[in-house]
């Protein structure tokens, strides 16, 4: 049985150790907030499956092979040969600034579709626990938002739950557009993560987490950044402070938060256990499969994501690369 099912581009990702017109030398990795999550629960003993395109080309090359050495099932993915895969750089600019730049207009992962995600329902045996969606896969285009919504119908159809990770990237769309995308697919939803400003992008009241429940959400995670995370559910509210680590990498810090937290879903862990335990080991900051350093495993990781190093847990590629924005190469293809 598939534990998590979720649908997304992934791209490989280069990163630098200085300024990009200065040459030098850069790291190869991949990079997508979706396989990252694929990744986390599979290191955690879950069967997870990743939905997407690639292109015929090296770097798709890369993304699936990584994918593949990390026991994420690619069944239901494909490589289209007349598109690229796309790209991200990473440059250091000073301490931990990084300046990101993306290279995905036209992309193979743009070119998603309904039909892709048919495969994951329409096969023998039952259907996955849980699909995870999120914001960046809805902004990609019509055809891969079309394929989301085409998941989130078959995956209630089913029975399973369903996530939904605002991840909102401004550079992809607003947030109106994100709002009429995101809020018609809320009574399918279960379960909604959010950092507090992408709360807006889903309701308009003055108190949306309360908003939300009412209308039909389970649970409410709300991420704080430095400030830890709340739960909301309409049994109540938990909050659970951020702990001090160092910092190793912020880039993915919020898809490890979500991979945690569905591994303590998905086994039946409480609130309050979910979110309790050992401190995780210092190395614990890099994102899975996004830079390829060391990742904690264990049942300690469902709380190490609530860690003071994850400052920028709401948005760590849009908060993290410093105030130069003339890199705005990506676009919502029309």
């Amino acid at each position: 049985m598939t534990d998590l099912l979720t649908l997304g581009e992934t791209m490989a990702a280069f990163r630098t150790t200085g300024p990009l017109r200065l040459g030098g030398t850069a790291g190869i990795s991949v990079a997508g907030s979706e396989s990252n999550v694929a990744i986390g629960l599979a290191r955690l003993g879950h069967q997870a499956a990743w939905v997407g395109v690639t292109g015929a080309d090296e770097p798709g090359e890369l993304v699936r092979r990584t994918l593949r050495a990390e026991n994420v099932d690619l069944t239901w993915s494909r490589v289209d040969a007349t598109a690229p895969t796309g790209l991200i750089l990473f440059e250091n600019r000073v301490a931990d600034i990084n300046r990101v730049t993306y290279h995905r207009a036209g992309s193979a992962g743009s070119r998603l579709r309904p039909e892709d995600v048919a495969g994951a329902f329409d096969a023998a045996g039952p259907p996955p626990r849980l699909l995870h969606v999120t914001g960046i896969t809805c902004a990609l285009g019509d055809e891969p938002y079309r394929a989301v919504v085409a998941a989130v119908r078959r995956a209630r159809a089913a029975g399973s739950t369903v996530c939904l990770d605002v991840n909102h990237r401004q550079r992809l769309w607003s947030v109106a557009e994100a709002a009429a995308a995101l809020r018609p697919l809320l009574p399918s939803v279960d379960l909604v993560i959010a950092s507090d400003d992408e709360l807006a992008v889903l309701s308009d009241e003055t108190d949306p987490a309360r908003a939300l429940l009412s209308a039909g959400v389970t649970e409410v995670v709300v991420k704080h950044g430095a400030g830890g995370a709340t739960s909301h559910r309409a049994t109540g509210t938990v909050h659970r402070p951020a702990r001090t680590v160092p910092v190793v990498d912020t880039v993915g810090a919020g898809d490890a938060f979500v991979a945690g937290l569905l591994s303590g879903w998905l086994d039946g862990a409480t609130r309050r256990t979910a979110w309790t335990g050992p401190s995780p080991p210092a190395r614990s900051r890099s994102p899975p499969g996004a830079t390829g350093r060391a990742c904690p495993t264990g049942t300690s990781w469902r709380c190490w994501t609530t860690s003071r190093a994850v400052r920028s847990a709401d948005d760590p590629l849009e908060e993290h690369h410093g105030a130069d924005r003339t890199d705005r190469l990506e676009q919502r293809p029309a």
